[in-house]
């Protein structure tokens, strides 16, 4: 169907005068005897264009007004009565998609939690409109970033017969029926599709390091699996992850990477959706674009592990999970740290090698490894990097020690054997910095279609 968008028609004064066709979804509508007011919206912008009819030369179908109908209006553009915008005075309005009287999305205001069991329907309402279009925003930035960076965009196998975590979280993969009976695993996994055991992807980084010892600089940006049995309002079963590695790069330079790229796509937000952060602002996060705007001003904080669980000790807070060197900081601890210490995002540098990952280089302490976290007020964790272990014997050595199948690693261990270097990466993720940058406090209002335990809606 031959139309323009609402967002041209909003934004192009050339407009003025001209005669066009949109079409849309009615979000509201006033009738009165005389004329009738219908506000459309299309997806194109999160204003919403007014179409005005006036009944004594225009006959309205009544079904044109209900509440999430889809029509197309045709009229001539002419400057808003009030503001300066534009609307539509309606010469035919024609009824593509009725809509009945029990359309859950009504004008009166919904909780989080209802929209959450009609997530088919919920993008229609302003929060989720707004949430999903500064979440292709920063998507798009990401994506500009590492381009103009010279980062070369990698597509990582979904399935694969590693767990890059070592935590054995992975979903698995199989085409055996549900009561395959065999008398061992050996013999159950060799009649499966690859003859062996195989998973969802818990990361890429593994075959991304792969690329970056060929390529140099190389990211990756899709989606990530693991059965964590975590029902909390920051954890998904299915999670987005944008993944860099980066060639003859030590720690540091990893963590300036990290830096540069969460500032430039806040800014990116900031200055490509500024309709849809007004709205955060007002009805989500009260100073949330000055929280944004502080990022992108102000140099990350760096604190040592070791430094950090001091300053915990001392802090006069009661803490729920206690405080001693070689824990995994909480998000309390992350939000203490971020929120009353620092007042802006933080990182916190060489963890104890026993809560990390296998493949992290250890210091020359023997008890730390190079490893960082990003912290980040009111969200916690948004970002894990480290350098990686270089040294062949080193990562062997950490790999025995957890036990782990070495001929699952072997192309893995290969790299460390054929011209190994320096190199170093991190993991964003993705659904937890669109709630940092919108406000928005729970996982599940960020995705479209969130995959949590006991959850597959």
């Amino acid at each position: 169907m031959k139309h323009i968008d609402i967002a041209t028609v909003l934004q192009d004064k050339t407009l003025l005068g001209s005669k066009v066709t949109v079409c849309g979804w009615v979000r509201t509508s006033r009738d009165s005897a005389a004329v009738a007011f219908l506000e459309l919206t299309d997806g194109t912008s999160f204003s919403r264009l007014q179409v005005v009819v006036d009944k004594s030369s225009l006959s309205l179908d009544p079904e044109c007004t209900k509440c999430g109908a889809s029509v197309a209006a045709t009229g001539v553009v002419v400057k808003a009565f009030k503001g300066d915008g534009a609307e539509l005075n309606a010469e035919s309005v024609t009824l593509l998609g009725r809509c009945p009287n029990d359309y859950p999305i009504q004008k009166k205001r919904t909780t989080l939690e209802f929209l959450r069991g009609i997530p088919h329907l919920r993008l229609r309402t302003n929060m989720f409109s707004a949430v999903f279009r500064v979440r292709s925003v920063a998507a798009q930035a990401i994506h500009r970033y590492f381009h103009e960076n010279r980062f070369y965009y990698i597509h990582t196998p979904l399935i694969t017969a590693s767990d890059c975590e070592g935590a054995g979280e992975m979903f698995r993969v199989t085409t055996q029926p549900w009561n395959a009976a065999y008398d061992s695993e050996e013999a159950y996994y060799k009649e499966d599709f690859f003859g062996q055991k195989a998973g969802l992807s818990v990361s890429g980084q593994l075959e991304g390091e792969v690329a970056a010892m060929a390529l140099g600089r190389i990211y990756t940006f899709g989606p990530s699996f693991r059965a964590e049995n975590s029902n909390t309002t920051r954890h998904l079963a299915e999670f987005w992850h944008v993944e860099p590695e980066i060639a003859f790069a030590e720690l540091p330079e990893v963590m300036e990477v990290a830096e540069d790229m969460i500032k430039y796509v806040v800014r990116a937000v900031l200055e490509e959706c500024p309709a849809e952060m007004d709205f955060f602002e007002r009805f989500v996060e009260n100073g949330l674009k000055a929280k944004l705007s502080n990022i992108v001003e102000s140099s990350f904080a760096v604190l040592d592990y070791t430094d950090a669980i001091e300053l915990l000790k001392k802090a006069d807070v009661k803490f729920q999970f206690p405080v001693e060197w070689g824990c995994d900081l909480q998000t309390e601890h992350e939000k203490y740290i971020t929120e009353q210490v620092y007042r802006k995002p933080v990182f916190v540098v060489n963890y104890p090698k026993e809560i990390k990952s296998f493949y992290m280089k250890q210091n020359a302490d023997g008890k730390t490894v190079a490893a960082t976290d990003l912290l980040v007020p009111g969200i916690g964790e948004i970002i894990g990097g480290s350098e990686r272990e270089a040294d062949p014997d080193k990562l062997l050595a950490a790999m025995q020690a957890r036990g782990m199948d070495l001929a699952s690693y072997e192309q893995y261990l290969d790299l460390r054997k054929f011209g190994t270097a320096p190199h170093g990466g991190f993991g964003l993720g993705f659904d937890r910095f669109v709630m940092y940058v919108t406000g928005m406090e729970n996982i599940r209002d960020v995705v479209l279609f969130p995959r949590t335990v006991k959850n597959i809606m």
